[in-house]
């Protein structure tokens, strides 16, 4: 875990860009932690991803490339599941109170700083190196929080006050949803949600990230002072890459 310490490098103000692996394959997060990504983000709660790819994923994205896991839900169970694969930290949806972020912070922790609770898996080498993992977990895992409702919005300077949190991540798309503008991610009211969020970490110094759909929105963002950036998804780029090329050969507009 130390040689991939994202923690220290949001603290840092560093620009971490990653992708969002969408697809239960080893072999896609294999091939996408060679691209130069900082970071891979395996989606446990949108795809069809159980623990068992989720493991495999991080175990093919080796040496080269940390990973966030985001989890299904914000409950202790998932949690658990997603740092024992030996991820660098997890990614934790819909998160819309300070009680909530403080639960997930919690479950995130071992005892004395939170609750999370002990098994011998990959993470610890199956037991041949758990002193060691178990002494630097609460240094070194990332704890995501996404932001991505109305009522989160509401109590975003609630939300960023509580301890333990290193990032949090907008989700523009169910952020829009939950204003009744499902899609529309550049609507003012959307953009002004975000801008909300925007002003509190900034204020708090808690580092921001957020989704989004290709490199000028990822750009834009950067400039606002965003630095957790996902750019986009394994799926998306595998059929507009495909879509492109077809197009090309075809003499027609992708």
């Amino acid at each position: 875990m130390s040689d991939f310490n994202l923690k220290t490098r949001l603290r840092n103000g560093d620009l971490l860009i990653g992708v969002l692996v969408t697809i239960p394959s080893a072999d896609v997060a294999d091939i996408m932690s060679r691209v130069g990504f900082d970071y891979l983000w395996l989606d446990a709660e949108h795809g069809p991803a159980d623990f068992v790819h989720v493991q495999m994923m991080v175990q093919a994205a080796g040496g080269r490339c940390p990973c966030l896991v985001r989890v299904p839900e914000n409950k202790e169970v998932w949690i658990k599941k997603a740092l024992d694969t030996g991820c660098h930290g997890v990614v934790v949806p819909q998160i819309k109170s300070a009680a909530e972020a403080r639960q997930a912070v919690e479950w995130c922790l071992y005892p004395p700083a939170g609750q999370r609770s002990v098994g011998i898996t990959r993470a610890h080498s199956y037991g041949m190196s758990f002193q060691d993992y178990v002494d630097a977990a609460n240094n070194e895992l990332t704890i995501v929080l996404q932001v991505e409702h109305a009522q989160g919005v509401q109590n975003i300077e609630s939300i960023v006050s509580v301890p333990g949190i290193d990032a949090i991540l907008v989700g523009p798309f169910d952020l829009s949803g939950s204003l009744n503008l499902l899609g529309q991610i550049t609507h003012p009211q959307v953009q002004g949600a975000i801008e909300e969020v925007r002003r509190a970490c900034q204020a708090a110094q808690v580092p921001l990230g957020i989704f989004t759909v290709d490199a000028p929105s990822a750009k834009s963002w950067i400039e606002k002072g965003f630095s957790l950036i996902a750019l986009n998804t394994d799926a998306s780029f595998l059929w507009k890459s495909a879509k492109a090329a077809l197009a090309e050969v075809r003499g027609q507009s992708a």
